[in-house]
């Protein structure tokens, strides 16, 4: 943040080196494949699009092989086949999922990563103020969620942006349909209820899971943490979106404690 330069190639070659060891930069900058010749400024952009590869790339496949799939996320998976995903996953590989993995087998492990992650997508400390919103109502509901997502940190707050927008997109397809020449279509079943009930527990957890209590805890909450990710995914867009009255806001508090990072916003953009 106290950097006043805009490119690493204006650093010095040792700051050059450690913000590129920190990948600061776009991940395709650091790709040593990239137009080799060519002499392009690297950017001090933090990566744009703070999403685990595995969250993004099951969700694609879903999105791509998956949404007219009857039950997804309620019909078993091959456990053997979802425990070698996620071991070439934490490997580092690049895993290619394409037509021939299975989608109940994505569906699993993209449930099994939120479930098992370290700290949940929504952070512990914010379950408590994150359910009490259950017990609101209309904007003041709303208005409240918008500013809890606030304060996610930006990989949780784009992972989640990430997710709750691939579960609005699985429960659009879930009524049947017509096709184009009048064919039926089957819809997945999938609710934005349904979806609700069963990525809530993984989203939204008070205690690690195995933790004693933690299913009585789970049981206890889950009408409220039903309806919280249920409103989350319904409003997703409206939620993630600064009004210009914030923005606004925001930049005359900046201009006044902190104006170098106005001044290098306004360069940067």
């Amino acid at each position: 943040g106290a950097m006043s330069v805009d490119s690493i190639t204006d650093l010095s070659d040792n700051a050059s080196k450690l913000l590129e060891a920190l990948q600061l930069s776009h991940p395709h900058e650091l790709d040593p494949r990239r137009g080799l010749g060519k002499k392009k400024m690297l950017s001090l952009n933090p990566i744009t699009w703070q999403v685990p590869r595995i969250v993004d790339r099951c969700c694609k496949h879903i999105e791509t092989y998956g949404l007219h799939t009857v039950g997804i996320f309620r019909v078993g998976s091959s456990k053997k086949r979802v425990q070698q995903l996620r071991e070439e996953f934490d490997q580092g590989l690049d895993v290619f999922l394409d037509e021939h993995q299975s989608v109940h087998d994505v569906a699993a492990l993209l449930k099994e990563f939120l479930r098992d992650m370290p700290d949940p997508l929504i952070p512990r400390e914010l379950y408590g103020p994150f359910l009490s919103t259950a017990a609101m109502g209309g904007p003041a509901q709303l208005g409240t969620l918008q500013l809890l997502l606030f304060l996610l940190p930006p990989c949780h707050s784009d992972t989640l942006h990430r997710l709750l927008r691939f579960l609005a997109e699985v429960a659009r397809h879930a009524e049947d349909s017509r096709g184009p020449q009048g064919q039926e279509i089957p819809g997945n079943k999938m609710t934005v209820s349904n979806l609700a009930t069963i990525f809530g527990p993984n989203i939204l957890q008070r205690d690690k899971p195995g933790e004693k209590d933690a299913c009585a805890v789970v049981f206890e909450d889950s009408a409220a943490i039903i309806l919280v990710l249920q409103r989350l995914i319904e409003h997703h867009q409206a939620l993630f979106m600064v009004s210009p009255e914030t923005q606004r806001d925001i930049l005359r508090r900046l201009f006044q404690t902190d104006p170098d990072v106005i001044e290098y916003l306004l360069r940067r953009k």
